[in-house]
This record gives C-alpha cells, sequence and structure tokens, in this order.
C-alpha cells in the first residue's frame, strides 16, 4: 500500500468518511473535531482558509479555451507518455469506475479519460481539461495538495475542502524530469469515494515511475540520434569539442573531459567551458558544436551607463547588445575594477550593501546577470571571463 493513502486495508469507508465530515465541519466551524486530521490534510486546510476560501461554496471553474489546452498539451513534455500513462491506467478505468487526470505544473488538466458515467459527475463538478485544479481554485484536492506539497497526496471524501468534493476521491502524485528535475505534472486517479481501493495509490505510483523512466530513454534517444546526424562533422573536426541539444546537454565529447550538461547555448553569445575556455557555439542540426574560439579572436565589451544601461558585444559572432537593471550594472562595473583577481561573494555584498549579510541575494544577482551575459562571467571568484575585455562608459557606482 502506498504510503501516502488516505486508508487502510479493511477500512469501512461508509463510517470513515461520516467521521471525516464531522470533522471538517468541526475544524471549519471552530470546535475540537473527534479526530485530528491528518497532517497533510490539516496543513492543506490552514493554507485554503488562509486564503479566504469558502467550503460551503464551489469557486469558480472557468476551464481554458480547447485552443490553448492545445497548446499547453503541445508544450508538456507530458505529451510524449500520456500514451503509456493511458496503457497502465485507463484500460482499468471503466472497471474500476475512475478518471485518470493529467495536469501540467500550472495544475490546468490537459488530459481526462476514464469511465463515462464518473466524466460527467465530473463535468458537474468542473473537474474537466482546461480546469485549474490547485489549492487557490478550488481548495483542498489531491492535485493542488500534490503540487502544495511537492509529494503525492490521496484525499478521501470530506478532507477535501470544499464540501462538493465530499463524494469524491483523489490521489495525485507529481511527476518530475527524471534529468532536469523540473516539475512536468500531476497524474491523479478520481473516483467515487465509496470505491477506493487501497491499491490505487500504488497503481498511480507506478504510472509515476512509468512516466519518468519513459522520459529518460526519450533523452536518451534524443541525444544518441543528435549524435547520428553529426556524425560526419565530428569524425573531420579536430581539437577538443562538444556536441550538445539545446539545453546544453552533452551528446559528445572529445579532448575535454566536462560535465553531462553545460549552459545553453546561444547563436549571439560567447560561452565559457572549463577546460575549453572561451567558446562560440556553431549551429548544427538539432544541436550545437562547442570549440574553443579562434586565439587570436577577442571578446570586447561596452557597459554604457545611462539612464538605462546598456551592455554592447562584440566577438567572431554577430555582435550583440542587451540592457541590464542597474543593479547589474554595479556588479559589472565592480568586476571590472577587480581584474583577474575577481571578488567573492562576501566582498560584492560589502560593496553593494556595506556589509557581508547579502551574500544569497548577491548570488540570486549574479545568475540573473549571467543569463543575460551569457559566459562573460565565472565565479569562484567572480570575475570577467579569460580574453574578455570591458569598458565602462559613464559609471553606475554602487
Amino acid at each position: 500500500m502506498a504510503g501516502f493513502s488516505a486508508i487502510a486495508p479493511g477500512t469501512d469507508l461508509s463510517q470513515h468518511a461520516r467521521v471525516l465530515l464531522r470533522v471538517h465541519d468541526a475544524v471549519l466551524g471552530g470546535a475540537r473535531p473527534p479526530v485530528p486530521p491528518r497532517r497533510v490534510v490539516q496543513r492543506s486546510w490552514s493554507r485554503v482558509l488562509g486564503l479566504g476560501l469558502d467550503a460551503s461554496r464551489r469557486g469558480p471553474r472557468d476551464p481554458l479555451p480547447f485552443v490553448e489546452v492545445e497548446q499547453r498539451r503541445q508544450r508538456s513534455a507530458l505529451s510524449l507518455v500520456v500514451d503509456e500513462l493511458r496503457q497502465v491506467l485507463v484500460s482499468a478505468a471503466d472497471a474500476a469506475q475512475f478518471l485518470v487526470v493529467v495536469t501540467d505544473a500550472d495544475g490546468v488538466i490537459l488530459w481526462r479519460e476514464g469511465s463515462a458515467a464518473v466524466r460527467l459527475r465530473a463535468d458537474r463538478l468542473g473537474f474537466t481539461e482546461g480546469a485549474l485544479w490547485t489549492e487557490a481554485a478550488v481548495g483542498t484536492n489531491a492535485i493542488g495538495t500534490a503540487l502544495a506539497e511537492a509529494a503525492p497526496v490521496q484525499l478521501f471524501s470530506a478532507e477535501h475542502f470544499e464540501q462538493a468534493q465530499h463524494p469524491w476521491y483523489c490521489t495525485a502524485a507529481p511527476v518530475h524530469h527524471p534529468v532536469t528535475g523540473e516539475l512536468l505534472g500531476i497524474v491523479d486517479v478520481s473516483g467515487p469515494a465509496l470505491t477506493l481501493h487501497p491499491v490505487i495509490g500504488t497503481l498511480v505510483e507506478a504510472a509515476v515511475r512509468l512516466a519518468e523512466d519513459r522520459l529518460r530513454r526519450a533523452h536518451e534517444r534524443h541525444l544518441a540520434r543528435l549524435r547520428d546526424r553529426a556524425r560526419p562533422v565530428l569524425a573531420a573536426a579536430r581539437g577538443p569539442l562538444l556536441l550538445v541539444d539545446d539545453d546544453g546537454w552533452v551528446a559528445h565529447r572529445s579532448g575535454v573531459d566536462v560535465r553531462t550538461r553545460v549552459a545553453a547555448p546561444r547563436a549571439d553569445r560567447v560561452m565559457s567551458v572549463p577546460g575549453l575556455g572561451l567558446c562560440i557555439p556553431e549551429r548544427l542540426d538539432e544541436g550545437w558544436l562547442v570549440r574553443p574560439r579562434a586565439a587570436r579572436s577577442t571578446v570586447t565589451a561596452e557597459l554604457h551607463v545611462g539612464d538605462v544601461p546598456v551592455l554592447h558585444v562584440r566577438s567572431d559572432a554577430e555582435p550583440w547588445r542587451t540592457t541590464l537593471t542597474r543593479r547589474h550594472a554595479q556588479i559589472l562595473e565592480l568586476l571590472q575594477r577587480a581584474g583577474r583577481a575577481g571578488v567573492s561573494a562576501p566582498q560584492l555584498s560589502t560593496a553593494l550593501f556595506g556589509d557581508e549579510e547579502h551574500c544569497v541575494t548577491v548570488r540570486a544577482e549574479i545568475s540573473r546577470l549571467r543569463r543575460l551575459v551569457g559566459a562573460l562571467l565565472t565565479a569562484s571568484p567572480y570575475r570577467l571571463a579569460d580574453g574578455v575585455t570591458l569598458t565602462v562608459v559613464g559609471s553606475a557606482g554602487p
């Protein structure tokens, strides 16, 4: 049985539902419940009450238009595995009288399949494709609470906040991308409360493991396809290089010991790679060839500090420019003054804020700045990358 189950084998579901209703009414009415709610339920009710939701009233559902739902489906990595989820879960849904629901990371329902009778009941509840099923939208529910708790959740009957959802059970688990760790969405099984079986939680967990395994294999196939298409170029290439995809995942390496991932390449950005130094990514089919720039190449940057700071960069690639915040301009100016020695996070904190207590803020600002300027900066210590010359016109002074 799944460790997050709302019931134990042999539970009298009707009696348990009556107890939970008394618990629900007591807690929301400010009285002492006959038994305390489960901790996950207690936490969720506390969040929902803090949002000002009313359990006796059904919040607006307002599902997204079909066109937007379809766009979200196409963007979702779960579209790669939804067929496998159907095979595992939907085949049993009609017999078991439940629905299979898959949401995106925002909690928007993208796919819903299962028993026709249960679908009709769900329609009346607003539990439809395009509906937002978060705690803030519909109160305590397995999908929204799984998003809030970042963990699998099963709810039974009056553990739901909204009274309209008391006739239901729901069992939800997050799906993460097995390579990036990114939250992709939620897999949920829902049905009439009195049909809940202890095996449901285990079934949902198995479906999530299958989905994540399929995503891992899809990623491996993607990198293998990239290697195959680039094989002629790789065979003729000389010197150290990397072949990476659009997200920086390494499909092939030669002459360099690098991590499995580097910064995502961009056509207009010089990038710095450990072991390769400054590189100019070259588009190659569906990926990028990353090689050290020619030794004679230079990367020059000019920071113009005015009402809106602007950074101009020239290199072997096409020149580019980006606007900066004044804080980011201040950081660049400090790094330019520091030269090769660079500065530490405490030193930057002192220069910007007058003390060393803002290191977390400094690291966050550096991270945001590097997303704007590529790898013109390096860390440990923070400094301009080798081969980068920066001229500051004006002053952003801290």
